[in-house]
């Protein structure tokens, strides 16, 4: 079940002098306005997408999809910025035109000696991605940089680093997939809606929900100091099997009326976690968990909507009680936060942005993201889909991540972080 990554610290990657890719066209230049669901997370995405095809090697893929991506930015041409800060002190993009940073290197080794990528391995898959050398702040880092690293044995891994203040999950998969459309001289299937003021703070501002995600809570139990340890990355698969059982114990003393895999599995984790961690049992703990808010808009955002259209729900409870009653409880929880997520709280969590400019508190929190239902695995650029795709890095020490796993993509692989002191508690409560 656990999985762990030992044999790849040796990969050696030879990188050439970065390059910039503007559009192949002339675009729109002036500022380019995010919205508040934007500002709220804009940290760096690190993503890796391995390719080898039978047909054909690797000598042309770093011009293919050098190429495609000029092309590709003419759509998406904001990504040819550079992020600056606006007249009200918020990020805005530049649009400069000036172009997204590409990197062509070679690895010394065969692609399957990458090892298991299903593990965050900063240390080895960092190497797969570039990052702007003394870059210290995100005004300093382009929103996009690219990396094509060809392996000896043909195959070749692009490597992605992405403001998230671009977009979320769904709006990068569409990115990246038109991206490799645009390799194999399609159109593309969804073209970005690019409009972002339609997701604009009401005037005057209208904060009508209890935002509870921006919540400082005061870490009685010291958590804070368990995570100054040495940090050990693991993954851990569900079956689908494992997720029935998760669920049916979810289910069994007849609390809930329905209960989903996200939902048995976020409960049982956010408890897992709680317990290992060693919270005292009046200490609050909170659960953020992103929701697509693209349907739940009135009028729903536009098909392909290009930045930001995720809130994030809150469950917070103390530790004792979240421990002492059954899983039905904590599921309940989560369920009762997914349905708080309408327009009116939307709007309301864009306008709290606007009034306080709060960023959401990761005190005595688990932040759960899914990539599960995300298709990155259909990406193509030529070489058929990837044979692995997913993260380098956690992006914060509270995130657990949920990846899709196995052939048929019926299992969840969870990806998290956890002190040397809290792993071993952890572990014993995963076997189930």
């Amino acid at each position: 079940m656990e999985k762990s990554n030992g044999k790849v610290s040796q990969l050696t990657v030879k990188k050439e002098e970065p390059t910039l890719v503007s559009p192949a066209e002339e675009t729109a230049k002036g500022l380019y306005f995010l919205s508040n669901l934007d500002q709220n997370i804009a940290v760096i995405v690190r993503t890796i997408y391995c390719f080898k095809s039978d047909e054909k090697g690797n000598e042309n893929a770093a011009d293919v999809i050098k190429d495609a991506l000029r092309k590709v930015l003419v759509h998406y041409y904001p990504l040819a910025g550079r992020l600056t800060i606006s007249s009200e002190g918020k990020l805005i993009v530049d649009c400069t035109g000036e172009g997204a940073v590409f990197v062509e290197a070679e690895a010394s080794c065969e692609m399957e000696e990458i090892g298991d990528i299903t593990k965050p391995d900063p240390e080895t898959l960092g190497k797969l991605v570039y990052d702007i050398p003394g870059a210290e702040n995100l005004l300093e880092m382009p929103p996009l940089v690219a990396q094509v690293t060809k392996f000896q044995c043909g195959g070749f891994v692009l490597g992605l680093c992405v403001n998230h203040c671009m977009f979320d999950g769904i709006a990068a998969m569409e990115f990246v997939n038109s991206w490799g459309e645009t390799a194999r001289g399609l159109p593309l299937t969804i073209p970005p809606f690019s409009d972002r003021t339609i997701l604009k703070a009401r005037i005057p501002p209208k904060i009508e929900h209890l935002h509870q995600e921006f919540a400082e809570i005061e870490d009685k139990s010291s958590t804070g100091d368990l995570y100054k340890d040495e940090m050990h990355y693991r993954s851990f698969c569900f079956e689908p099997d494992k997720l029935e059982k998760l669920k049916k114990t979810a289910m069994e003393d007849g609390v809930l009326e329905k209960c989903t895999t996200f939902e048995a599995l976020s409960a049982f984790l956010w408890r897992a976690r709680t317990k290992a961690l060693k919270m005292l049992s009046d200490q609050q703990t909170k659960l953020l968990f992103a929701v697509d808010g693209r349907p739940k808009f009135n009028a729903p955002l536009p098909k392909g909507y290009f930045g930001n259209g995720i809130v994030l729900a809150n469950s917070i409870c103390q530790a004792g009680e979240l421990l002492d009653q059954p899983l039905s409880h904590a599921v309940n929880l989560i369920q009762e936060a997914i349905k708080m997520v309408t327009d009116g709280y939307m709007r309301s969590a864009i306008d709290y942005f606007e009034v306080t400019r709060a960023r959401p508190s990761l005190s005595s929190t688990l932040l759960i993201t899914t990539w599960y239902r995300l298709s990155f695995h259909t990406t193509d650029f030529g070489w058929g889909e990837p044979v692995l795709s997913g993260p380098v890095a956690l992006p914060e020490k509270e995130v657990i991540l949920f990846l899709s796993h196995g052939k048929d993509r019926k299992s969840i692989n969870v990806l998290l972080g956890l002190p040397a002191s809290a792993l071993n508690v952890f572990q014993e409560q995963m076997q189930i």
